[in-house]
């Protein structure tokens, strides 16, 4: 008897040891698909730019030749790309400020439960599943001098500006363009967050005397802060990959006043062959993105409550 125990007792840990394998083979099964996405489609390509950045490629020339820092160093004395850096940086300001801003209050309009809430939300949602392509034909003809905007305001004897074709108005007409986009996106994520607000903290806030906007301001804005913070991030970071738009609205004119950071890379690559400095244009653009998202995520501890 007393071996027969013995043998049970010994049996039990191998049991153990088997079962903790068995579990471990599992779940590296299940986050291998990930890992290997994650090191074929983003690890191994990265490092791949990094490599073509130290060396200047040709490809009509069929030449390979390794210049360490070179294209770096190109890039500080590059004036068409100092001011490809300025267009992105006003595109991304005014996209990311008017985006949020205007989503927000679109949200906060369709929790209110007003009539017509439904075709309200159709009507700003339905520009993020059209195609990028076709929305931009249909805004380009609407920007011509003569015709859509322009053609309505000369209803009212209003002469509208030339509006691709002034520096100023272009980078306004692509913002908005961009903004209408994908507002609808950002306002569902804004509504889903609004709507988690608990009733009960607005309605003990309210029979303690705070208005609206004081509600607005200490209850909700707190609490849907985590949502914020997405909707930050997404909006900064596609700000800064918009190619597109740019491609088909305006060409990056007129002159250079839209040609964003994508678009002068593109053009480096692709119309003058450039593809060793177009790669290190490309980490320029990989560095910006990352500090950037950095940035918010490191200082959304002083405005970023509630997370879980």
């Amino acid at each position: 008897m007393t071996s027969i125990t013995t043998t049970g007792r010994a049996a039990r840990p191998q049991r153990r040891s088997a079962w903790r394998r068995r579990d471990a083979a599992t779940g590296y099964a299940f986050v291998a698909p990930a890992v290997i996405g994650a090191i074929a489609f983003v690890i191994v390509p990265l490092g791949a730019v990094i490599w073509y950045s130290l060396h200047e490629w040709n490809v009509l020339a069929n030449t390979f030749t390794f210049v360490g820092p070179q294209n770096y160093q190109d890039m500080l004395t590059d004036g068409a790309l100092h001011d490809s850096l300025l267009a992105s940086l006003w595109f991304s300001l005014g996209v990311v400020v008017l985006n949020i801003t205007l989503s927000l209050f679109l949200a906060v309009l369709l929790n209110q439960h007003l009539p017509g809430t439904t075709l309200f939300r159709v009507l700003f949602f339905t520009p993020v599943v059209v195609s990028l392509v076709a929305w931009t034909i249909v805004w380009g003809f609407l920007l011509q001098a003569d015709n859509g905007i322009n053609g309505f305001l000369a209803e009212f004897g209003i002469t509208g500006p030339n509006w691709l074709r002034n520096n100023v108005t272009a980078m306004i007409s692509v913002i908005v363009v961009q903004v209408f986009k994908n507002v609808g996106l950002n306002m569902v994520l804004f509504l889903s967050a609004l709507q988690s607000v608990p009733e009960e903290i607005q309605e003990a806030a309210r029979l303690d005397g705070a208005g609206a906007w004081r509600r607005f301001f200490s209850i909700t804005l707190p609490m849907i802060s985590p949502t914020m913070l997405l909707v930050a991030i997404l909006t900064v970071v596609g700000s800064l990959e918009t190619f597109a738009l740019i491609d088909v609205l305006t060409d990056g004119g007129p002159g250079t006043s839209t040609t964003v950071l994508v678009f002068y890379l593109y053009r480096q690559a692709f119309e003058f062959n450039q593809f060793g400095y177009a790669s290190a244009i490309s980490v320029l653009l990989f560095v910006i993105v990352l500090a950037l998202t950095l940035l918010q995520w490191q200082t959304r501890k002083r405005w970023v409550f509630h997370e879980s």
